[in-house]
């Protein structure tokens, strides 16, 4: 990351409330054209969330710690904020003097975007402005959350709208997607309440969805993304509905990182 850091743009975006066992499902059946191609051999990667719902889980992913790999042992983290007695903080992490990533990367000359999906995220309340008041620009309206059935689509044409806007200079931008969040049912024709098969019919619509945003980020410049959910949520196993509860449904992730090449020309 230390080599990343300052060359490259950055593009974090948190598919809210996915599971691990769906997303796996679609890309072994062959159903996420766009993401797909961008995953290792074998697909996601299966890993531990540092919590079961989204506010706690995004504070943790903007101190550095991302999802956890699910084998044993100290896995090294890309980015860190400096605290003493740290043991994932290798010679390849990015370490930063301040508070959380957003915070590091805008000292280190970015400019730090959030485009705000779940309600932490609606800056309607004083706890709705915890999480998009780390950034230097914030954006939510409604139609970019749980209740837009077109949310993704929204939230990509603003993310390239403040790509195009900013010229060369490098971009840290977060994009929060509320899609698979409950309600899901309007993804899935006939469905009438959220289930498992909601929830895998709304991450093809956030697969599709996002094609355009990573177009422009290979004509821009080169760029570092990482895609992964915050949380899982549990439709019923062993009587569990929802998340915030410790249950494998809620903490199992899948989680992603990869480069996009640039295909652009430079001025």
């Amino acid at each position: 990351m230390k080599q990343v850091v300052g060359s490259h743009d950055i593009v974090f975006i948190t598919l809210d409330t996915l599971r691990y066992d769906v997303a796996q499902r679609l890309y072994q059946a062959g159903e996420l054209p766009v993401l797909g191609p961008r995953l290792p051999p074998g697909g996601w990667e299966r890993r531990h969330s540092p919590a079961s719902f989204t506010y706690a889980a995004h504070h943790a992913f903007f101190a550095g710690f991302l999802p956890t790999p699910d084998h044993p042992g100290r896995h090294p983290r890309l980015f860190a904020t400096a605290f003493r007695g740290s043991e994932t903080t290798s010679a390849h992490t990015h370490e930063f003097a301040q508070e959380s990533v957003p915070a590091g990367l805008a000292g280190a000359g970015y400019r730090t975007i959030c485009i705000g999906g779940v309600g932490f995220f609606n800056k309607e309340t004083a706890l709705g402005c915890v999480l998009p008041g780390m950034f230097q620009e914030s954006h939510w309206k409604r139609a970019l959350g749980v209740d837009g059935l077109h949310s993704t689509e929204r939230q990509v044409a603003l993310a390239i709208a403040r790509l195009d806007a900013l010229g060369q200079q490098r971009v840290f931008l977060f994009i929060n997607v509320a899609a698979i969040h409950s309600p899901n049912r309007g993804y899935l024709p006939g469905c009438t309440s959220d289930n498992i098969d909601s929830h895998a019919a709304a991450l093809r619509y956030v697969d599709g969805a996002l094609a355009p945003l990573f177009a422009a980020c290979a004509a821009r410049a080169p760029t570092f993304a990482i895609v992964c959910s915050d949380h899982g949520s549990a439709y019923g196993e062993e009587g569990f509905r929802g998340h915030r509860i410790a249950h494998e449904s809620v903490w199992n992730v899948p989680y992603a990182h990869f480069f996009i090449d640039f295909e652009g020309t430079t001025p």
